[in-house]
């Protein structure tokens, strides 16, 4: 898989960070989700450095954990739901093989 170098910018401070060619769009999304909250948490805590980017990663590990919480995508719940799908769709198939 080839890689590219990646010039990023985060609190006015470039970064060269590699990523698979296909991973380019979704790692600037990322980048600027993370700017937006690195420059919100400054702004409210006027923090810096080390305890800026603890206080940020917080910020967004809390939210995650919300996410999930108030029904946030639950992939076990989605395995059982395919499962179910699948059983149905067998039992639907055997029924009309027993047919012909």
């Amino acid at each position: 898989m080839p890689s590219d170098t990646l010039d990023i910018t985060l609190l006015g401070k470039a970064y060269s960070v590699t990523c698979r060619s296909e991973d380019r769009e979704d790692l600037l999304a990322a980048v600027s989700y993370l700017d937006e909250k690195l420059t919100g948490v400054a702004g409210k805590t006027h923090a810096s450095g080390e305890k800026l980017a603890m206080m940020t990663a917080l910020n967004i590990a809390h939210e995650f954990l919300q996410f999930q919480r108030t029904g946030g995508f639950d992939m076990q719940a989605v395995k059982r739901r395919i499962n179910f799908v699948n059983a149905r769709l067998d039992g639907v198939l055997a029924q009309r093989e027993k047919l012909f």
